[in-house]
Order: C-alpha cells, then sequence, then structure tokens
C-alpha cells in the first residue's frame, strides 16, 4: 500500500482565442468572438505518496472558484490515506463535502485513479474493464451568439451550417446549445433548421442548458423536438434540472426522450431521480459526479434499471469511463463551433486533445492506453502559466 504524503493543486491560466462572452462569466457564456481572446483560469491536482508513486489531473470542466475552493477544502484530508483506498476515501470526502454540491472531490478521486494505474503499469481503462476502444462521438455546440462578422453561431442558417461541416468531418450527431436568451419560437425555429438542413442522416440533440423560462416554453420546444425526431432533449427550463416532477411531467407530453440529471451530484439523488420518473437517460460526469468511483457506480445504477447514462463532456477520464460502459452511446466534444477552439487547456504533451477535429474518419475517438489516465500533461506549461500553487503534507 502507498501512504499519502503531500497534495498539490497547481492553478493556471491560458488564453483562449476567437472567444469572448456572451453574458457573464461562465462555461455557458462563451461564443464565437472574432478576433477576441479570453483568459481561462483551470487547476491541477497531484497526489504523491511515501513511496514515490504520483496520481495527476488537469480539471477541464470543474475548475470553477467554486470547485477549487471545495478541492483546496478537501486535499489536506487526503494526508495519511493509503492512495488505493479509493472506497473509503470517496466515502469520508462525500461526507465532509456534504454541505456543498461535491464539484472539488471529481478531480481528486481522478488524480486518485491515475496513480492506480500507473502503479500497476495498466491504463484506467483497463483497470474498469474496459473493452470498446473506438467510442462514437457527437459535436456539442457553444451556445448561440449575435456575431455580425466571422463564423458564429448567430441564426439557425449557420446551424444548419456547422451541422453539415461536422458532417463532413465524420460525426454522425449533433447537439445544439441554443441562445442564452431563452426565446421559445426561435428555438424551436432552430430545432426544426437543422433537421430540415441534414436529413435523416444525423442524430441530433438539444440541449437548452435550463435557459427556458417556463414549463410551458420546455413543452413548445419539446414538441419541436418531436416534429424533428431528436435524439433527446436535454435540461430544458429554469429548475435548473433538478425537479424530478416537472420532468415527468413533460415526459407525459412528449415523446422525445429527456436527458437529466447533469446538475443532480452523486448515486444517491440520481436514483431518486430516475425512480421518480423523471428522465429517460441518465447524465454522468466523472468530474461532477465526485470522480471514476462516482462515475461507475452511477453507470451500474443506470445498468440495472435498464436505461442508458450518457457521458458528460469530454476528457481522458471520461474516455476511460465511457470505454467499461455498455449502456452509453455517444461521447459529448464540446463546446465546439466554427472557426474558434474550445476552452480545454492546452496542457498534453503527448497529442491528446479534445477539439473538434479529435475524432477520425469513422467519427470515434480513440480510448489512451498508457498508464494511468494515459495522458501525459506538460507540466512546464503548466509551471509557466501558474498563478498559485498549494501544498499540503
Amino acid at each position: 500500500m502507498s501512504r499519502i504524503n503531500k497534495v498539490e493543486v497547481h492553478v493556471f491560466q491560458f488564453d483562449a482565442h476567437n472567444l469572448g462572452f456572451t453574458r457573464g462569466q461562465g462555461v455557458g457564456a462563451f461564443g464565437y468572438k472574432k478576433g477576441s481572446k479570453i483568459r481561462v483560469t483551470k487547476y491541477a491536482t497531484v497526489i504523491m505518496t511515501e513511496n514515490g508513486l504520483r496520481g495527476e489531473y488537469a480539471a477541464l470542466w470543474v475548475a470553477s472558484a467554486s470547485t477549487l475552493g471545495q478541492t483546496l477544502m478537501l486535499a489536506p484530508y487526503l494526508i495519511g490515506y493509503e492512495a488505493e483506498a479509493r472506497e473509503q476515501i470517496y466515502d469520508d470526502l462525500k461526507r465532509q463535502a456534504r454541505q456543498f454540491d461535491h464539484m472539488g472531490h471529481g478531480p481528486i478521486d481522478i488524480a486518485l485513479w491515475d496513480l492506480a494505474g500507473k502503479k500497476l503499469g495498466a491504463s484506467v481503462s483497463e483497470l474498469l474493464g474496459g473493452y470498446r476502444k473506438r467510442l462514437p462521438a457527437y459535436a456539442s455546440t457553444f451556445h448561440g451568439d449575435r456575431s455580425t462578422e466571422g463564423k458564429g453561431l448567430n441564426s439557425k442558417e449557420a446551424f444548419g451550417e456547422f451541422a453539415l461541416q461536422c458532417y463532413e468531418m465524420g460525426y454522425r450527431a449533433f447537439k445544439i446549445h441554443g441562445w442564452n436568451e431563452g426565446d421559445k419560437r426561435e428555438e424551436a425555429a432552430n430545432v426544426l433548421h437543422v433537421r430540415k438542413t441534414v436529413g435523416d442522416k444525423m442524430e441530433l440533440m438539444l440541449d437548452p442548458a435550463c435557459e427556458l423560462r417556463t414549463f410551458a416554453d420546455a413543452l413548445y420546444v419539446g414538441r419541436a423536438c418531436d416534429e424533428a425526431n431528436y435524439f433527446w432533449y436535454e435540461d430544458p427550463f429554469r429548475d435548473s434540472g433538478t425537479s424530478a416532477f416537472a420532468h415527468k411531467k413533460l415526459r407525459e407530453f412528449l415523446k422525445t426522450p429527456i436527458l437529466q440529471t447533469e446538475h443532480v451530484r452523486g448515486v444517491e439523488p440520481k436514483a431518486d431521480f430516475m425512480i421518480q420518473g423523471g428522465t429517460d437517460f441518465l447524465r454522468v460526469d466523472p468530474e461532477y459526479d465526485m470522480g471514476i468511483t462516482g462515475c461507475m457506480k452511477i453507470a451500474h445504477l443506470a445498468e440495472a434499471f435498464g436505461i442508458d447514462a450518457e457521458i458528460h463532456v469530454a476528457g481522458p477520464a471520461h474516455r476511460a469511463c465511457m470505454s467499461a460502459m455498455r449502456n452509453s452511446n455517444y461521447y459529448e466534444v464540446g463546446l465546439v463551433g466554427p472557426d474558434c477552439p474550445n476552452v480545454m487547456p492546452p496542457v498534453y504533451r503527448c497529442g491528446y486533445h479534445d477539439e473538434l477535429n479529435c475524432i477520425g474518419e469513422d467519427g470515434c475517438v480513440s480510448v489512451p492506453t498508457g498508464p494511468g489516465l494515459g495522458v501525459e500533461y506538460d507540466w512546464d506549461f503548466i509551471a509557466k502559466n501558474r498563478i498559485a500553487l498549494h501544498e499540503f503534507s
């Protein structure tokens, strides 16, 4: 066994070009902005042991100020634990974060899995029993913008053209994040136009990201999804995606499957949401749901009830989890748009990335096979761009 004797949290920044904030700040507020650049903050967690083992993970989607605060709160508790005791650590950290949303827990658990894989000379996918080597992917768009120049997603026509671009690249599925204003007529028109543009050669999904203002708005747009035969309808309105009762009612009016629980944390609340009839698919994310340990509990919960669990967004931990999940359909490459990058940090020395062009001609991404997460981090880049280093021992 390997006793943890040090934890580091490296906070760093990088520039993302041709992107700006369409409103406020945060992942959902990014959009195309020609010639602009924004400074993005992320953090990386490193766990070290007395016998020289090291586990690493650079957070991709949860790296907000509040999540960083939770990781810094939980990190000191790791000192003295055996790094291999992931189930014990999962359970104890879940209790320590019981007053919070658990978002800072995920990067710690993922780093522990990376450490275990490196110790054993095996990939995390192999440790999980992964058997899927290529994962079918969908392009998941930025929110619509109001740009007047360049190649932004500023109209239903632009969304349709981008869907066709993705199809030509090899994607066979495409998910729309509409405009942040939540205009039900604009959203429904977009849903119908993109289907008309691509015909039946792509699966289409819609994720308003809780932008629609009322249940009635969600119903209006959902009926457009029905008409256009969408694969799923996700987090439609401003209950913040957490009302099982409301989504059960929505399911009663629509034929399009509902995908919920991105904003419901952990295996027990997701079980409650599902049992109450609030969703057709479960949403799961190793960053959001207390790590790879939590993610796989949720995937197996869904499997026990005979439904699918869809991995939220992208990353090496996400690929490892999906490789071991029978009941998952698509890997989410997001957030993407024409003529701009996503907001993933360029922290890999090994060529790994989750930009729009990460897929092969078959429309799939590969599962890393190297030890641990199977990626090599660029610590020179992280150190050069670091704005804070927190150390616990």
